[in-house]
Parts: structure tokens; sequence; C-alpha cells
């Protein structure tokens, strides 16, 4: 027993110490134990959230792809058709033509002032119609793409919510169905509503001019470029920035709302549909200047593809110059191929193909999925 306290007397700080090296070695032991459990854990559980996410992302795709081939296959093609057959009714240059033909064959038919009368009728029309018809498939086309990527990320939310994202935005509304089907359907909105509009701006500016232009003058392909510009930089410069979204599209239904709750007696705030929503959507992508910068080089391109065309050139080069006279049954001829079906549409496809409108809808796109 004393040997035990002489033994412990002598080691007894050895052995505290070999002790408080063991006990700190067995919490620090611990502590890391814990620490690496706590890191396996945010591993696996980041590893959940990033297959979530990727198929959240698949989904997404499905999702869009399915949106794009109803717009590529249903909305556009319905609404080209509707449209060409608007422009024919409301732009047709048969009678002018008939008459001339008519006033050709029985000279007695028509006086000279009349028949000069019909040639400017005829030259404003035809230009009238070829920019309308330039101006209506860049825009409409565009338009419809803009909707495939807004509701498209609108499906992402959905689909984000459903599988509970942590990229989920939380104050954001379900579209439903039929407000989907409503929304793409409002590319209808141009041919039915805002035609009549358009075609009245783009004829003043066509008007404009080619007050100076006579029927002997020579167009060759750059002349002809120039003027095909200038109207439309009229049209576009004519009113308020941004007018020409009111012939494509329904008046913002912020306003309208607005207006008529300010008539009333009610003091309860408008609501605004799931609809309304995406219109508007629809009209601040339309209103900002990258959208125009995507307008603009869509013009120049179908413009330049317009120019090279077999119509224009056939019966004499574009290149060496014609008389204005002998190009407005050209005119006449390509008018309806710039609003044909989308599936044979040129024009259609080489909007697409400009580099700049890829991108632009890229960016647009992925803007609003990570918004």
């Amino acid at each position: 027993m004393l040997y035990l306290r002489d033994l412990w007397r002598r080691h007894r700080r050895k052995v505290l110490v070999t002790a408080g090296v063991f006990g700190s070695g067995y919490l620090l032991y611990k502590l890391y134990d814990a620490h690496k459990r706590r890191l396996t854990d945010l591993e696996r559980q980041l590893a959940r959230e990033r297959e979530n996410d990727e198929f959240i992302k698949a989904q997404m795709q499905v999702h869009f792809d399915s949106i794009q081939r109803i717009a590529d296959t249903t909305t556009l093609p319905h609404a080209m058709h509707y449209l060409s057959c608007r422009i024919d009714e409301d732009l047709n240059l048969s009678r002018l033509t008939d008459r001339l033909m008519k006033g050709k064959d029985q000279p007695n038919s028509l006086s000279s002032s009349e028949k000069l009368e019909l040639w400017d009728r005829l030259k404003i029309l035809s230009f009238t119609r070829m920019v309308v018809s330039i101006w209506a498939v860049t825009i409409l086309s565009l338009y419809i793409r803009v909707q495939v990527n807004i509701l498209g990320r609108h499906l992402y939310i959905d689909t984000a919510r459903g599988l509970g994202s942590s990229h989920l935005l939380e104050d954001a509304d379900l579209i439903d169905r039929d407000d989907q089907q409503n929304f793409l359907a409002s590319a209808d909105f141009l041919a039915s509503h805002g035609l009549p509009k358009l075609i009245s701006s783009m004829q003043t500016a066509a008007t404009e001019v080619l007050k100076a232009k006579q029927l002997r003058d020579f167009f060759n392909t750059a002349i002809l470029h120039q003027t095909i510009m200038q109207i439309l930089d009229m049209f576009l410069s004519m009113g308020s920035p941004h007018h020409w979204v009111d012939c494509l599209m329904p008046e913002d239904p912020r306003l309208h709302k607005l207006a008529k709750t300010s008539s009333s007696d009610k003091t309860k705030p408008p609501e605004f549909t799931q609809f309304d929503q995406l219109m508007v959507e629809t009209r601040e992508v339309l209103s900002s200047a990258e959208f125009g910068n995507v307008v603009e080089l869509s013009f120049k391109a179908v413009t330049e593809a317009l120019e090279e065309d077999k119509s224009f050139q056939s019966g004499g080069s574009l290149t060496n110059g014609i008389p204005l006279a002998r190009l407005l049954p050209r005119i006449a001829q390509i008018c309806p191929s710039l609003v044909e079906e989308p599936s044979k549409n040129q024009f259609i496809q080489i909007i697409q193909s400009v580099p700049e409108v890829g991108l632009f809808f890229t960016l647009l796109y992925s803007s609003m999925s990570a918004s």
C-alpha cells in the first residue's frame, strides 16, 4: 500500500498529464468525427439538391420543347395563314391592275389623268403591301418566340414548385392551361385587330417616301433596299415610342383596369389575371432596347434576302436597275411568299438563323429561368 502511494506520488504528474492528453485526444476525436459526419451529411444533401435540380432542368426542357412544338406546328402556321388571308383581302392589288389592263386593251376607257392616278395608287399600295408583309412576318415570328420563352419560364417555376427546388420563386403564380392557350392565341391579334392600323400607318409612310419617285425612275438593289428601310424607319418613328406594339397585341391591361377602377366608386384595386401577367411581361420584352436591335437586324436580313429572290431578278437583273413601272409587277408577285406558311417560308428561316436573334432568346430564357 505504501509502495502504491509512493509510486503515485512519484508519477502523479505524469499520470495526470497522460490522462489529460488522452482525454483531449478523445475529445478532439469526437469533435472531428461529429464534424466529419456533418460534412458527409451536407455533401449528401448537396448531391440530392444537385440531382433534384438536374431533374427539374430536364423536366423544364421537356415542357419548353412541348410549347416550342405547339408554337412551331400550330400557333405560327395558323397565325401566318390568317395574316396572309387578311393582307390579301385588305391590300388586294388585282382591282388596280385589272383596270390598268383594261385601259391598255381599251385606250379610250381611261383618260391620261386616270391612268396616272391608278399607277400612283398601285405604286403606293405595292410598296405598302410589301413592307407590311416584311414587318408582319418579322415581328410575328419574333413575337411568338417571345411567348414561348415567357411560358417556358413559368413552366420552370411550376416544375420547381412541384419538386421543391431550392431556387423556387415562392411568390410566383402558377399558369393554368387555359391561360397558356389564350396567351398563345393572342398571336392572332395582329390579323384580327391590329392590321388596319398597321396598313394605314405604313401607307402614310410609303406615300411620304415615294412621293418623289416617278414611274420612269430606275430602281436597282441599293435603291430598293434604301426605299424599304426608309418606309420602315418612318413607320417606326410615327407617334409614341413602341406605338407599333399596339398593332401586335392588346393594350396594356394595367392601364385599362386602372382606368376602369378610377372611373367607378369602388376602391378595391383591380385584379390582374394570370393571362394579364403574361401579356404584361411580353409587352415589357417587346419594348426593350435589346428586342429593338434584334428587330432591326431581322428587317435587314429579310430585305436583303428579298432583293436576291429570283422573283425580283427574273426578266432582267435588278443589279443594273429597271424602271419603277417594271418593278411593281415583281413586287406584287413576291409579296405572297413573304407571308407563306412557315414550312415553306424562307424568310422565317432566315430570321431564325440570324446569330443575334438566337443569342437574344438564349439570354432571355436563361435570365428568366434564373430570376
